[in-house]
């Protein structure tokens, strides 16, 4: 209270209102210290016989009963109702709460501005990647196809070994991405960040990673290429399912929101 009056405007009329105040403290205060000298007093007593100190212990208790009920009863009081004290009390407080929300809006801001960043980046990196499975593909196919046709031993010897060499290139590439989902994108029960409890609906269901549902779906796609949908499962995590789908990862059936199926990039 002392350092909120110290930082009130020296006008004529808040310094009387401080005053005012301070004058108002003093004599509470004395108040206090009256009656702490009397509880010292009644500390004091010289000890009575057990019935008679009895009897005296019920009437201290009955006393405090009722006074206990009586403040409890009781509104509280402001120390003072000058309207100059309480408005620059008031002025003070909302100064620090104005304080603290822009704080916290900076904050804010600043993270908002660093995920902008990594979502940019996370977008590049994906349409890159997109490309190169694209191209990659199509390469595989048509080598698929050209050593289908009837060609020299030569000619086949050659295009099977770049064949061999594509796949290989196609296994590191894929254990590169591997690796990449297992490090950014773990088992959500690995995360330090996410509550463990709420990460999913019933105990006891085990999630599965991004990785594993992109296999699931890879699988399905590549195994019956006319019914591609998979159903979305309890296992599989909702943020990740919001991710693959956002970025056109996954696409969700035009009749059944309950399932979706890999996009055709190969196509």
């Amino acid at each position: 209270m002392a350092e909120c009056l110290s930082e009130i405007p020296n006008t004529a009329g808040p310094i009387t209102a401080k005053e005012e105040l301070l004058d108002e403290c003093e004599s509470i205060w004395r108040q206090m210290e009256e009656c702490q000298n009397k509880l010292m007093l009644l500390g004091a007593e010289t000890v009575l016989p057990s019935d008679a100190k009895l009897s005296l212990l019920m009437l201290q208790w009955k006393s405090l009963t009722a006074d206990y009920h009586q403040w409890q009863a009781k509104n509280p009081e402001l120390i003072s109702t000058n309207p100059d004290v309480l408005l620059e009390l008031g002025k003070e407080e909302l100064q620090k709460v104005k304080n603290d929300l822009e704080m916290v809006l900076s904050t804010v801001r600043s993270k908002n501005k660093q995920l902008e960043e990594d979502l940019k980046r996370e977008q590049q990196w994906y349409e890159e990647q997109k490309q190169m499975l694209d191209t990659l593909n199509k390469i595989e196919e048509e080598a698929n196809t050209e050593v289908e046709q009837p060609s020299p031993k030569r000619e086949f010897d050659e295009m099977k070994n770049k064949l061999l060499k594509l796949k290989a290139y196609k296994k590191e590439l894929l254990s590169a991405l591997s690796e990449f989902l297992d490090e950014h994108f773990p088992h959500p029960a690995n995360n330090e960040n996410i509550n463990i409890e709420n990460l999913c609906a019933r105990p006891g269901v085990q999630l599965l990673t991004l990785k594993e549902i992109l296999e699931i779906l890879i699988n399905k796609l590549m195994s019956t290429p006319h019914e591609p949908y998979i159903t979305i499962k309890e296992s599989f995590w909702p943020p990740y399912i919001e991710l693959l789908l956002r970025y056109g990862v996954a696409l969700r059936h035009p009749e059944d929101p309950n399932r979706m199926r890999l996009q055709a990039f190969h196509k």
